[in-house]
């Protein structure tokens, strides 16, 4: 079965896109699932879209004339990343649309609801093919966080690991998979890149809006007084199941923080010192999971500040990137909903409760049929076992 996953994550710069042919013999392979991953991509939203979706979010006030328009606008923007996967990477059986979240409600330690919009008829209708859309609600209805849904590939992927590992994706936010055998829990650990991402984009300090290389944070000093106020938030010191989002970690937060800190702080040094936030927040928690192996993913993985700040504070760990394991940094959440939807279409739970705090897994999503009659494969009994990516 091919399925194409897509996602625009809380980093809300653009599509991303892996195909995924998935093997249809698994249950005589011992439980061990094959995709083979085949086209990826990744496709920058219009600068006019990205600047009106990052003045829609909040705390900036908006009206349901703007949530509909850009409902609409992201929904074909979707449509056109699916069409231009389709027509380099052969046609789909599926199509699972993450959209782009723009609210993700949280209350103390609770998750009450998530809205992520890109309309998916848009897509349906440009492609022909079933797309599978709204995939993390209905985990919130059964007590979990919705977040992060990625912990399903990562416990497939990782749970042979001997000693344990865990799994970090860096995007806009940083979330962390901790597996050990078939025991796993997951949570989301705070900013990676979304406030550099705002800090740098809101003075200006890169063209595209992100610090490439992490050239910006090389060239500056982390300031200790500033990094002090920012370890402080009190969301560091929950414990898990536990997600957010730019609901909290927004540009204000750091004008907040930036005022509660007596000396001023230059834009090379704010970045250095975000970037060292994102650095701290995640090794803490690496050392407390007492993992052997940190595979990393996410735009923050191509950044070398984070990397060698993460390899420096973990003497003990292997630090990697998860192309390693067959599944390119870039593309590991496209491949993880592109697997949520093989798991939806057979009728198997694509989650895990401990990843996302649920009472029991669900089967995720909501489905918009293409041009024909929608047509699932048969059931399956199990689920796998472990999965195996291959190029």
């Amino acid at each position: 079965m091919r399925v194409l996953g897509m996602i625009s994550g809380t980093s809300h710069d653009g599509i991303d896109a892996a195909i995924v042919d998935f093997a249809a013999d698994f249950e005589l392979t011992g439980g061990v699932l094959e995709g083979r991953v085949g086209y990826t991509a990744s496709t920058p939203y219009p600068e006019e879209l990205r600047a009106r979706l990052i003045a829609a979010l909040p705390p900036a006030p908006t009206t349901l004339a703007e949530v509909c328009e850009l409902d609409t606008l992201i929904g074909q923007r979707f449509a056109d990343a699916a069409a231009a996967a389709v027509a380099a990477g052969g046609p789909v059986d599926l199509i699972v649309s993450h959209g782009q979240t723009v609210y993700h409600w949280v209350e103390g330690a609770h998750a009450r609801g998530t809205l992520q919009i890109g309309q998916p008829a848009w897509i349906a209708e440009r492609t022909g093919a079933p797309v599978l859309s709204d995939v993390r609600i209905r985990d919130i209805t059964a007590g979990g966080h919705g977040a992060p849904l990625v912990s399903v590939l990562d416990g497939l992927l990782l749970g042979a690991h001997e000693g344990g590992a865990a799994a970090l994706n860096l995007g806009g936010i940083s979330n962390m998979t901790v597996v050990r055998g078939d025991d796993l829990y997951a949570y989301d650990i705070g900013p990676a890149n979304a406030l550099i991402d705002a800090v740098v984009t809101g003075r200006g300090l890169h063209p595209r809006g992100f610090d490439e290389d992490g050239r910006i944070a090389a060239s500056g000093q982390v300031h200790e007084g500033l990094l002090a106020v920012l370890l402080d938030e009190p969301y560091y010191r929950l414990g898990p199941p536990k997600s957010t989002g730019k609901e909290l970690f927004h540009p204000g937060y750091v004008e907040q923080a930036l005022a509660r800190t007596a000396a001023p702080v230059g834009d090379a040094d704010l970045v250095a010192t975000l970037t060292e936030l994102t650095v701290r927040t995640v090794a803490q928690d690496v050392r407390a999971a007492g993992v052997g192996a940190l595979v990393v993913s996410g735009g923050g993985a191509r950044n070398p500040v984070i990397m060698d700040g993460l390899r420096a504070a973990l003497p003990g760990v292997r630090v990697a990137p998860s192309d390693e394991y067959g599944a390119p940094a870039d593309d590991k959440e496209a491949i993880a909903f592109a697997l949520i939807g093989w798991l939806t279409a057979h009728g198997l739970p694509g989650t895990v409760p401990g990843g996302t705090g649920a009472s029991a897994a669900r089967v995720l999503g909501t489905l918009t049929p293409g041009a024909g009659p929608l047509v699932l494969p048969a059931p399956l009994a199990a689920a796998p076992r472990s999965l195996v990516l291959t190029r």
